[in-house]
């Protein structure tokens, strides 16, 4: 179905974080946070199958597409995409079944949906 998020509290800062399903790998996050303005947040995301190593997180604001934030493996250095930088966006591995993402400094344009997705491997090429 499709989600529906609105936030009207001033100065507040409204995430909502999406839960999926990976080849029947159960993918677990926080699921909604209310946060105030120039505070920080963080993000939790785990599943169940040790194979999925890489850990995606992603940005969806109003109107717009989901943009992939980063890209994690097990250990740094993480790979950020052009307009997100870990100063605003440190991710953190505890292990291959779980990793958080921190929103620094929140501002009203920060709301909006964030995703956390695993997989096996990259479709870059090696």
């Amino acid at each position: 179905g499709e989600e529906r998020l609105t936030c009207d509290f001033a100065h507040s800062i409204c995430l909502f974080i999406h839960a999926g399903l990976t080849d029947g790998s159960v993918v677990t996050q926080t699921p909604l946070l209310w946060v105030n303005q120039s505070q920080s947040t963080i993000m939790n995301c785990s599943h169940t199958d040790i194979s999925y190593y890489q850990m995606y997180w992603y940005q969806q604001l109003p109107g717009q597409n989901m943009k992939l934030i980063v890209f994690t493996t097990t250990s740094p250095p993480f790979q950020y995409e052009d307009g997100f930088s870990k100063e605003k966006f440190p991710a953190d591995r505890k292990d291959a079944l779980s990793g958080s993402l921190t929103v620094k400094q929140l501002q009203p344009e920060d709301s909006g949906v964030y995703f956390c997705s695993v997989s096996q491997h990259s479709d870059e090429a090696e």
